[in-house]
């Protein structure tokens, strides 16, 4: 059985041969496992197994990129939405967020018509080739781009955007719907041009630590009618989303159900997320992908990694419904020999009986 056709069976809660894998290893852990024993000219994905492949469109404001300042240790610069950034050389981390081109009302209207779509936001030619590796391989060949809230707070920034959706809502909402009009017309343009997707993965971090950025009210009257925009365009089209949310999103997981999301990554268990408890309340509704907590990887003892893998999988899977994902992202702690282990104990518990 192909990655694809097991990603598949996982998105229709049906049972395949054994889960379908993905993960994500930061830049600095792939490098130390290149010096591990990692093999050079081969990449994570590939080695263990992975079954995912994707592409997107540019959805940005498409400013000219500036490089403001370099030193030994960071970059600072503009990116492709006006916002600066300094990105830290030695060591994975989230960029500092510096300053912003959008920051009132009057900026967006100024600005906002360099969000509408046109067809060279596209890579075709790229798109037809990953197909073509998709079906060589076997994987699940999907639409991926980042949206909604997440994609908005990197435009005008978290604090100024949390406070707008609430003393301005209506800009709010009127950003969010203009992001998701770009996804829909992005992934029209590519299936009206022959590129055949086997479903949509869409990127769109709403969860912090303790919760919710967010309160439910808030998530249905300003995040809502853009998530239903964007799933109701690809379910017409026969595709399954998947929603990178990481964080704490317990409290909004039955509204997104209800605005037509199929399968939520990564369960963040060090935010809360709990896989098991997930299952439980809503197989058939939601499929899981993610929820193996990264922290027990790097536990100096290896039988943490398998009791926490034991427990969880064979819990999640059941009934189809699961797909495997480390908790977030592999940071660069974790050694090659003990993530080798860990595909190990994911595969022999991940395997239908």
């Amino acid at each position: 059985m192909t990655g694809r056709e097991r990603v598949l069976k996982a998105l229709y809660f049906e049972e395949p041969d054994q889960i379908a894998l993905l993960d994500a290893p930061w830049g600095t852990t792939i490098e130390r496992w290149y010096n591990e024993g990692l093999p050079r000219d081969v990449g994570p994905g590939e080695y263990f197994g992975y079954n995912f492949i994707g592409v997107g469109p540019d959805t940005s404001f498409r400013f000219p990129y500036e490089l403001i300042e370099e030193t030994d240790e960071y970059r600072i610069d503009r990116d492709g939405n006006g916002a600066v950034h300094r990105n830290w050389k030695s060591k994975t981390s989230t960029p500092e967020c510096i300053d912003f081109l959008i920051k009132t009302p009057t900026d967006w209207e100024e600005h906002k018509a360099r969000l509408a779509f046109s067809p060279d936001r596209v890579d075709l030619e790229g798109a037809r080739n990953a197909r073509k590796i998709a079906d060589e391989k076997g994987y699940f060949y999907h639409f991926t781009c980042g949206f909604g809230y997440d994609k908005t707070q990197g435009i005008v920034g978290s604090e100024r955007l949390l406070m707008a959706m609430a003393d301005e809502p209506e800009w709010v909402a009127e950003m969010l719907l203009v992001s998701a009009q770009m996804i829909v017309d992005a992934a029209k343009h590519y299936i009206e041009n022959g590129i055949v997707f086997d479903g949509a993965w869409m990127y769109n971090d709403m969860g912090y630590r303790n919760g919710s950025m967010f309160s439910p009210k808030m998530y249905r009257a300003l995040q809502m009618p853009a998530d239903r925009l964007v799933y109701d365009f690809f379910h017409e089209n026969g595709l399954k989303c998947i929603l990178h949310s990481c964080g704490n999103v317990r409290e909004i997981v039955p509204d997104m159900i209800e605005a037509g999301l199929d399968c939520l990554q990564p369960l963040e268990v060090k935010a809360g997320m709990d896989v098991i408890e997930m299952k439980k309340s809503f197989h058939g509704k939601l499929s899981m992908m993610g929820g193996i907590d990264v922290r027990a990887m790097g536990a100096e003892d290896p039988a943490v990694i398998e009791e926490e893998i034991a427990t969880k999988i064979p819990a999640a899977m059941a009934g189809g419904g699961y797909i495997y994902h480390s908790d977030h992202s592999v940071p660069d702690n974790i050694s090659f020999e003990r993530y080798e282990y860990v595909m190990e104990l994911v595969k022999a518990y991940g395997t239908y009986k």
